[in-house]
């Protein structure tokens, strides 16, 4: 039956080759067409009669393959066709007869049009002849082979060629498939990579993010202790400007209230600040939600534009200063909220990221323990020094950014307790019990200021004064002691 079978293919090849020709005649003149009409009808009689009834008997004694097997064919093949590394099937001439996705994407070439031409010819003409060579050796039945070739579209590349025989189901020649590898046959593995070049904007902002925890760690651990309300403004100072262009910085004791708010220096700002100032926290939901559940936002084209509440003229807050990308942190892990941090970016700038939020995260833990921290039993700053060599100067905390503070008015900072409307300064440290046997703590005389002349004055927070003529009594402690 083989020799019948390669009998038929010899007159099959034959038969195309002599219809090949009489295509090509169609270029005589007219009436020379007759003749190869004639020619062209006998070749049809010839395969009607002649070459369709072997093939049927052919077909008839090889037996159609089984579901089983079928099914089998197509596993096979689309292994083949899917394996992830690039693969051709080739002949001891190193013609393609199959070629795999992988293969396809390696060469450039498309299936279709590689097969039935050499692989060889994809190759630089310095591989092609060992290509060829080791190609017929593993035809031949000699074993394994490997060698080093180069395409022709990328010749910088060295591919590790791997040829191993294959002897396809009902064909009498065994086959060769290659296998291509990244590497060269010295050495399989792939060559290392060149080295990446650092980003240098990512590597700015990463030094920059750590610039500012350590400068917001310094402060905190400068600040005298027991002093919640000091530390909350002192924080809120170090990220303004450098990390925000708003902070608003809301205290949790017993309810919520305003502490400081730090915006823009530019005058057109001013208004703004003090209606955010004069706000009311409870009426913010973000800031309510931070503060009851704990629950942090980062928010970038805030689509709730009433997520932080109205201004007195009914306009959205977040609408009015063009926030472009918010941030409200709690201030509480581990433990319960002290308070409430939110920070916005406004017009153009550029929005908060997932990395400047873990940093936003590191810091708020730092500031919730500086929150914590008891005060001494002894005066509050026997161990400070004073004047010219205290830790932030004698006119307290700098503020190197470019920002203006605005305090709330008196009556926006009075105490939980609906008996009495404690100052800032009283409001910011423990009360002493009435049973406590120690002795008050010495407190220096408190200097008379003269009386603000409106509510919405700008004033110094409790962390320290503001800039220059922020405030109506000039630069000063806010909580009345007295500063060398």
């Amino acid at each position: 039956m083989t020799q019948t079978e390669d009998e038929f293919g010899e007159e099959l090849a034959d038969f195309v080759r002599r219809v090949g020709e009489l295509r090509t005649a169609r270029a005589r003149p007219v009436g020379e067409q007759l003749t190869v009409l004639d020619a062209a009808l006998f070749e049809l009689q010839h395969v009607a009669e002649q070459l369709w009834p072997r093939y049927e008997r052919i077909l008839a004694g090889a037996g159609a393959p089984s579901p089983v097997e079928r099914q089998e064919r197509q596993l096979l093949k689309a292994l083949f066709q899917r394996l992830p590394l690039p693969v051709a099937l080739v002949d001891r001439e190193t013609v393609v007869r199959r070629l795999n996705f992988a293969a396809t994407g390696l060469t450039g070439v498309r299936a279709g049009y590689a097969t039935g031409r050499p692989l060889a010819a994809l190759l630089t003409p310095g591989d092609r002849a060992a290509f060829r060579s080791q190609a017929a050796a593993v035809a031949r039945g000699e074993g394994d082979r490997g060698l080093t070739v180069h395409l022709q579209q990328r010749p910088e590349e060295p591919l590790l060629a791997t040829l191993t025989a294959l002897r396809p189901p009902d064909e009498p020649q065994p086959a060769v498939l290659v296998v291509f590898q990244a590497g060269s046959a010295r050495g399989s593995a792939a060559a290392p990579p060149p080295p990446e070049v650092p980003d240098l904007a990512e590597s700015t902002r990463h030094a920059e993010l750590l610039d500012l925890v350590d400068r917001m760690a310094s402060t905190l651990l400068q600040l005298p202790p027991g002093e919640r309300q000091s530390a909350l403004a002192g924080a809120a100072r170090v990220l303004c400007g450098r990390f925000a262009d708003w902070i608003v910085a809301d205290l949790v004791d017993g309810g919520l209230r305003r502490v400081v708010v730090l915006g823009p220096s530019d005058p057109a700002a001013a208004p703004l600040l003090h209606a955010m100032a004069g706000q009311d926290p409870a009426s913010c939901p973000l800031v309510l939600e931070a503060a009851r559940a704990g629950n942090g936002a980062l928010q970038v084209q805030p689509e709730d534009i009433e997520g932080f509440g109205h201004d007195p003229s009914g306009t959205p807050v977040l609408a009015r200063a063009e926030v472009s990308s918010l941030m409200c942190v709690p201030l509480g892990a581990p433990g319960p909220v002290a308070g409430v941090l939110t920070l916005f970016r406004t017009g153009s700038a550029r929005p908060f990221s997932m990395a400047e939020g873990q940093a936003m995260d590191v810091m708020s833990r730092h500031i919730a323990l500086a929150m914590r921290r008891p005060a001494p039993d002894g005066p509050d700053r026997s161990d400070l020094p004073e004047g010219p060599d205290a830790p932030f100067g004698p006119d307290g905390p700098p503020d190197p950014a470019p920002c203006t503070t605005v305090g709330p008015p008196d009556e926006s900072c009075a105490s939980a307790s609906p008996s009495a409307e404690p100052s800032p300064s009283a409001s910011s440290s423990p009360a002493r019990p009435a049973s406590d046997p120690r002795p008050p703590r010495p407190r220096p005389a408190q200097p008379r200021r003269p009386a603000s002349t409106a509510a919405g004055d700008r004033h110094a927070d409790p962390a320290g004064p503001g800039p220059a003529g922020s405030g109506p009594a000039g630069p000063g402690p806010a909580d009345g002691r007295s500063s060398a």
